[in-house]
């Protein structure tokens, strides 16, 4: 068992200084996860990197919600699901009138994922994330792994439990999706 799997045991059971040991283990990890998501945010965002790890890991580790986590892969998919709902929320908030809100919906372009994603790409995304997930919830977790916490295919198929190739079909089939449902257009190959 690994030094993170042991520490999160520990903070399963109620250990209070478990949690202080987290963070210098993980913090690295998931400011790179940040950082790479953080990019593509538009700059008048009002977080960066570090308050998005720091938001993340208070969710991730609120003593009043006690979280079970299976294994060092689970915690780093609750990590990247923590900012994904950080930025959702951060995006709608954005969104609203009271704050300049009320533009039209822009597609990302052909929902490949790496985009550059404003507050209406965000909300838009994760409108049609809620209804991949309620059709098949291991590939929307795979694309949020993607998106949300720029892990590769290996490293997302690692966390998920699954093999590269299973990753690899499942984020083909995701990107096909998204693209129908973002853009109401079947993928060019159909026929």
């Amino acid at each position: 068992m690994n030094e993170v799997t042991r520490i999160l045991d520990a903070i399963e059971s109620g250990d209070a200084q478990a949690a202080e040991q987290l963070l210098p283990l993980v913090y690295e990890e998931l400011r790179k996860l940040a950082a790479s998501r953080m990019v593509k945010e538009p700059a008048d965002h009002t977080l960066d990197a570090t308050a998005l790890v720091h938001e993340a890991y208070l969710r991730l580790v609120d003593a009043d919600r006690v979280q079970r986590w299976d294994s060092r892969g689970h915690f780093f998919a609750a990590a990247a699901e923590a900012m994904r709902r950080i930025l959702i929320e951060s995006a709608r908030r954005r969104k609203t009138l009271k704050r300049g809100g009320g533009g039209n919906r822009v597609d990302i372009e052909q929902a490949v994922i790496e985009v550059d994603a404003s507050s209406d790409d965000l909300l838009a995304l994760d409108e049609v994330l809620t209804r991949l997930s309620a059709h098949d919830p291991v590939k929307a977790e795979l694309v949020k792994l993607r998106f949300f916490a720029g892990l590769t295919v290996p490293q997302a198929a690692q966390a998920l439990g699954i093999s590269s190739s299973t990753a690899d079909n499942h984020w083909a089939y995701a990107r096909a999706w998204l693209r129908v449902e973002m853009t109401g257009e079947a993928p060019n190959d159909a026929i």
